[in-house]
């Protein structure tokens, strides 16, 4: 397949944890461009395991299972998977492709999930989750996050209950070699995925690496990291990828490249 747009060797600081970051670091390289890795977020299990076993272990008793992202399924499943079969009954939700592909990959196919933009206000729209009067429902997800899906969920009817099924934490790792390729310039554009990423990477490179993250074009997923980015300084406003998959990562990229080009 011939590109339309090629990166042209520009180096792309890939901040998505170590784990889930060789397929976009991939599509870089396919892209024309040059992957630098540096993880600003760590994936490691829910400090609660034991109420992960707990709603495992009774989901014929819920009505909808919701996963949130691609890291609460691969979490997640390995739990329930590890015990039991899945309920035929239990309708399962993911909130973008990326989380779908994921449960697909376990033989778990997603019923509902939205079709544009991927967010909780889009599945909110779905038909399986519009009417939910009397419905028990489990939403797994990682540590925090917003409570708005689980709050509407609610004064649709719903009897929601949020299962946290990993955390994520910034890592302790060394920025001095980030630093002197961002000193030589070989940092073109960064990709971000979540506001705590955008979070993470401004604390962990101090004064001076913020002064070169404020310069450099970002790439996000989503518009709330978008308003925090302009809020944190940047001087260009970030690229919006229609999702965080890897694939419209790519996609941001090029736009922002054939923009750049004229």
């Amino acid at each position: 397949m011939i590109r339309e747009v090629d990166l042209g060797g520009i180096g792309v600081l890939v901040t998505r944890p170590a784990e889930q970051a060789v397929g976009l670091c991939r599509l870089i390289e396919r892209a024309g461009g040059r992957p630098i890795r540096f993880p600003v977020v760590e994936i490691l299990d829910s400090p609660d395991v034991d109420a992960l076993i707990k709603v495992a272990d009774r989901l014929e008793d819920y009505d909808i299972a919701v996963f949130i992202s691609a890291n609460a399924v691969a979490k997640a499943m390995n739990i329930i998977l590890g015990r039991r079969e899945l309920p035929c009954g239990l309708l399962i939700a993911a909130i973008g492709r990326g989380t779908a592909r994921a449960l697909d990959r376990l033989g778990a196919p997603a019923q509902v999930c939205p079709s544009g933009r991927f967010d909780s206000e889009s599945l909110l729209l779905e038909p399986g989750l519009t009417d939910v009067t009397g419905k028990r429902i489990a939403i797994f997800r990682g540590d925090g996050g917003r409570e708005m899906l689980g709050d509407t969920l609610r004064a649709r009817g719903a009897r929601v209950e949020y299962v946290e099924s990993y955390r994520r934490v910034r890592p302790d790792s060394d920025t001095a070699g980030l630093m002197r390729v961002w000193a030589r310039g070989d940092i073109a554009v960064v990709t971000i995925t979540s506001g705590q990423a955008l979070r993470n990477l401004f604390d962990m490179v101090g004064g001076l690496g913020q002064q070169w993250l404020r310069s450099t074009p970002i790439v996000v997923f989503g518009e709330r990291t978008q308003k925090l980015a302009m809020e944190m300084g940047v001087k260009q406003p970030p690229i919006v990828a229609r999702e965080a998959s890897d694939e419209a990562i790519v996609d941001a990229l090029e736009s922002w490249r054939r923009a750049t080009l004229g």
